[in-house]
């Protein structure tokens, strides 16, 4: 595809020289993420399990908050993008979508409807929607052109740290709490206010961006018609890996489907994050260098592996292995899919253009995850990783066959 040429940049041979050249900001922003996650991932460990056993909600219902919450991330992302575009401040908005985030966190152990959790989950989503475009803008905003990939690399590689370390933390703690989700629930509240802070004072925004012109004096739909056809192409092919890749909750729900002690169940997310963590800074590295079309064409392989291993899975054993497979496959696309957009969105409308992504995979969660949350009812949770895997292949299977001609581009521009 168009948006798969990459510019050929020598980089550093040596992934810790690469680390040595990374901004302050970057580290600072892969901090905040890793913390924010290790209270996010905590309390997402934990409520399916809590929807369905504590609050007795079906697999369709938690099918549709998950998809409902994620979609409205993702239209809030097109307002955040767009307004940092025009405000040139990005930090602002970013602090504000992580304290909103963060004060919802005590409502989660406080529920004891399931209006409680939808309307949690929701804001905490609508925190995420605000902070999102903005933060992935910055990245580009604070990073050297040439090591675009590395920085998202490593900013997705600390966050799947702490997207490990809160299941981790949800295990011990259930142990501790003999398997009382709510007070268990509480601990997440103190990592997402330290996110919060280390946002503040850790993270300085550039005082001016790269890019043509000054400051616009309005917002408008017509902006979006310099994003170049390429940008297009990045946001069909990443809604297509979405309703491939439906809501993790299913991933937690299948585990405890084929017998894993509900204290347990958030083993499967540490599972899958370890190996998102350690394969996703050298997979940005990657990006740097290599096609973007032979990365992403191993990552959705490998989420075929991952939804056949899942379909097939009679133990938890099972459901490990293909939870390492469906992290693995997170490392080497996601850091890769906020590369190319940063790569062909024009400076001054990087906000806008990580927002219009955000929306489109945010809608395609959403009716991915209701799909999902209806085969499994229907059918078994066999058809739910069924239907993942043919969504994949069909994805592989255009990735490979379509090649227009290439053209080469100045990222940014």
């Amino acid at each position: 595809m168009i948006l798969l040429q990459q510019n050929n940049h020598e980089l550093p041979a040596s992934l810790k020289t690469v680390y040595r050249r990374l901004p302050m900001g970057i580290w600072g922003l892969g901090f905040v993420s890793m913390f924010m996650d290790i209270s996010s991932e905590l309390v997402h460990s934990l409520l399916p399990i809590f929807m369905a056993t504590v609050l007795g909600t079906s697999m369709v219902t938690i099918g549709i908050i998950e998809g409902f919450a994620e979609g409205a991330a993702a239209i809030t992302k097109v307002f955040s993008g767009a307004i940092s575009d025009y405000c040139g401040k990005r930090k602002f908005l970013a602090v504000a979508g992580y304290t909103l985030s963060a004060i919802t966190k005590p409502i989660f152990p406080l529920a004891t409807t399931i209006g409680w959790v939808f309307g949690a989950r929701f804001v905490d989503r609508i925190g995420k929607g605000i902070r999102g475009a903005p933060r992935d803008a910055l990245v580009a905003d604070i990073a050297p052109l040439q090591l675009r990939g590395a920085a998202y690399g490593l900013r997705q590689s600390l966050d799947s740290v702490g997207a490990f370390i809160g299941p981790l933390m949800a295990v011990i703690f259930m142990i501790w709490f003999t398997n009382d989700i709510r007070a268990v629930l509480w601990v997440a509240v103190v990592p997402a206010f330290i996110a919060v802070f280390l946002l503040i004072i850790a993270v300085r925004e550039p005082e001016s961006w790269d890019r043509p012109g000054a400051l616009r004096n309005r917002l408008t739909l017509t902006d979006t018609r310099r994003l170049p056809m390429r940008y297009w192409l990045i946001v069909a092919l990443g809604a297509v890996f979405t309703l491939a890749r439906f809501s993790e909750a299913f991933l937690i729900l299948r585990a405890q489907d084929v017998g894993l002690a509900i204290g347990y169940v958030p083993v499967i997310m540490i599972v899958m994050n370890i190996f998102y963590s350690i394969f996703a800074y050298p997979a940005g590295t990657a990006a740097d260098r290599l096609s973007a079309r032979t990365l992403l064409a191993f990552g959705l392989a490998i989420l075929v592996v991952a939804d056949a291993v899942l379909a097939m899975a009679v133990s938890p054993w099972f459901t490990f292995v293909g939870a390492a497979f469906w992290g693995l496959h997170m490392a080497f696309t996601q850091g890769l899919l906020s590369k190319l957009v940063a790569d062909t969105a024009p400076a001054d409308l990087r906000g806008t253009a990580f927002g219009v992504f955000n929306l489109v995979n945010g809608v395609t969660l959403f009716l991915a995850s209701f799909i999902a949350g209806s085969l499994w009812t229907a059918f078994g949770a066999s058809a739910t990783f069924i239907a993942g895997a043919s969504f994949a292949i069909l994805a592989l299977m255009g990735l490979l066959l379509y090649r227009p001609k290439m053209r080469s581009y100045k990222a940014g521009t």
